[in-house]
């Protein structure tokens, strides 16, 4: 595995059977982890039908983590019924140190991203435009722009302090 992509559901607080589909992991609004029908390493090589499909054009080597929140998310004035939580976000920010423990995987912006970030990166890519994660209502000041740092600043973070 070579990267970690972070998403919102754009659902619930729960995950669904049609979330657990495209996703490796999902976080509940109560910090519970949950696995989705595949396993990481179903998207070493990318077979129709046997993996993860969380983002388009970069699913092969990619781990998808998904914060099952945000249905509804119009902008950060109207975040909808389901914001993401501050408890679901730190477990996320956790999940994601021990993912890069166990794969050994670098924090950095082109190995741990949100799916926003990589179809900035991609723009011939399905992820181009995408809009997962752009707002954390637990923490409003930090601009969609700085997100994708924020992030990996939070999981460098729980990885040093061995979480």
């Amino acid at each position: 595995m070579k990267r970690i992509i972070i998403h919102w559901t754009a659902g619930k607080y729960y995950p669904t059977e049609y979330e657990k589909e495209h996703y490796h992991y999902l976080v509940d609004k109560n910090g519970i982890i949950y696995n989705g029908k595949y396993k990481p390493e179903d998207n070493e090589i990318c077979k129709i039908g046997k993996y993860a499909a969380h983002t388009g054009g970069g699913n092969s080597g990619s781990i998808g983590v998904a914060i099952c929140a945000m249905a509804d998310f119009k902008d950060k004035n109207h975040t909808g019924k389901y914001p993401i939580l501050k408890k679901q976000f730190e477990s996320t920010m956790k999940l994601c140190a021990q993912l890069s423990k166990k794969y050994s995987i670098d924090i950095t912006s082109e190995t741990v991203m949100t799916h926003y970030e990589f179809g900035i990166n991609n723009p011939k890519t399905t992820s181009a435009g995408k809009i997962d994660i752009i707002y954390i209502p637990a923490f409003p000041w930090v601009s969609k722009d700085e997100i994708g740092s924020f992030i990996r600043a939070k999981i460098k973070w729980y990885k040093l302090n061995g979480v």
